[in-house]
């Protein structure tokens, strides 16, 4: 990627940071749509809380950069942050069980939990998510800038 040379290194950081973002959106929509998504989130419902959970509407976003998912349950909608395509498909499946299980549950306490508790892989998958949080704050290298 070429930056011009006049732009700070802050105005620098956040130019990368948003090219990268919206490659990776356009890359994860070609890899799985927002129907292909819908599908995969009725699977799990009918795999983890017996087809309880039905989300009206699944589909990728591209604002929301501080979390992973969301969920109205007064609408059935569910977002996926665009920043999870390409990640292995356990951790899409958390956050999909996730967010499944606030159309049951609202909130965060002990019954939201226990129904997470239904998929195998969900401390695996949080670990994976801690992780890339814990990279993301360590300082980047620099980009090469075009003179």
């Amino acid at each position: 990627m070429l930056i011009p040379a006049r732009m700070s290194e802050a105005e620098e950081r956040r130019w990368v940071s948003v090219m990268l973002d919206k490659l990776a959106a356009q890359e994860s929509r070609r890899l799985l749509g927002d129907s292909e998504l819908t599908e995969r989130a009725e699977r799990l419902s009918a795999q983890y809380f017996e087809g309880r959970a039905r989300p009206v509407s699944v589909r990728w976003v591209t604002n929301q950069n501080t979390r992973w998912g969301s969920c109205t349950p007064a609408e059935g909608s569910i977002r996926l942050s665009h920043r999870l395509q390409g990640m292995p498909e356990y951790v899409v499946d958390y956050v999909l069980v996730h967010e499944l299980a606030h159309l049951l549950v609202p909130g965060h306490g002990p019954r939201f939990w226990r129904l997470l508790e239904a998929y195998p892989r969900t401390e695996r998958a949080r670990g994976y998510l801690e992780g890339v949080v814990a990279a993301d704050r360590l300082p980047h290298l620099p980009v090469a800038r075009a003179e």
